[in-house]
């Protein structure tokens, strides 16, 4: 059973940074990826990787702003988020796929995830 485990949230004023951290066996799927879901909204994606090359995609809302990456061990996926905003307050998702799809953005394609980490923007 595949356990992908965030950690790193808080609370942060705007305009600050925090460092989202998720711990898995990320070197056995194709792409991992950071969703988010806000209370009483669907689930969107922030950013993903491609695990086996150097492919990243970004959401529009967050491009400029936050940084993923992998480590070169495979085994922890990070998301760096600068000038947060109020907007960025959810709850924080690492997932990974091993889908063929070139919509690594899109959700759906994502079959295995953590259980999340609150980030809390005021």
């Amino acid at each position: 059973h595949v356990q992908l485990v965030e950690s790193g949230g808080g609370s942060v004023q705007a305009g600050g940074s925090l460092k989202l951290s998720c711990s898995g066996p990320l070197a056995s799927f194709r792409r991992a990826g950071w969703f988010r879901q806000a209370p009483g909204k669907v689930r969107e994606a922030v950013a993903a990787v491609y695990v086996g090359g150097s492919g990243y995609s970004y959401a529009h809302s967050v491009k400029g702003r936050f940084t993923i990456s992998l480590d070169n061990a495979k085994t922890t996926l990070s998301l760096l988020m600068d000038n947060l905003e109020s907007d960025d307050t959810a709850m924080y998702y690492c997932a990974t796929s091993n889908s063929w799809s070139m919509e690594a953005l899109d959700p759906g394609i994502y079959t295995v995830w953590g259980q999340g980490t609150q980030v809390t923007v005021s």
